[in-house]
């Protein structure tokens, strides 16, 4: 669920920053968004197909701070104008979704490593 979520996404992401870069002539914070946004879906491909539950669990974090660095950016987009309130909420929801996905996700294991 979470890998279905992170891809669509991911392509949100992409979709938005081609809008930037055409439509807003802006180049600098879309390519930021941009890394950090389809980077969370890379880390998760990464983290399914860990060696080990460690693996796992390191790449599915890096994934969730990726999630933070992709709430901050979308946050700064919208603050200085390039989003409206409209197409903002939209994607930060989707985000936010992806962030509590991830959350659980490593709670879980974690709590399955103590055991």
């Amino acid at each position: 669920m979470v890998a279905e979520k992170s891809y669509r996404f991911a392509v949100r992401i992409v979709r938005l920053c081609q809008y930037l870069q055409e439509e807003k002539h802006e180049f600098v914070l879309s390519q930021q968004v941009e890394k950090s946004g389809t980077s969370i879906r890379a880390n998760i491909s990464e983290g399914q197909q860990g060696q080990s539950r460690a693996d796992f669990i390191s790449k599915f974090s890096i994934a969730l701070k990726e999630t933070a660095e992709t709430k901050y950016w979308l946050s700064l987009l919208h603050d200085t104008g390039y989003l409206t309130d409209r197409e903002f909420q939209s994607i930060y929801s989707d985000c936010v979704e992806i962030e509590k996905l991830l959350t659980i996700i490593l709670k879980t294991t974690k709590s399955k490593s103590l055991s």
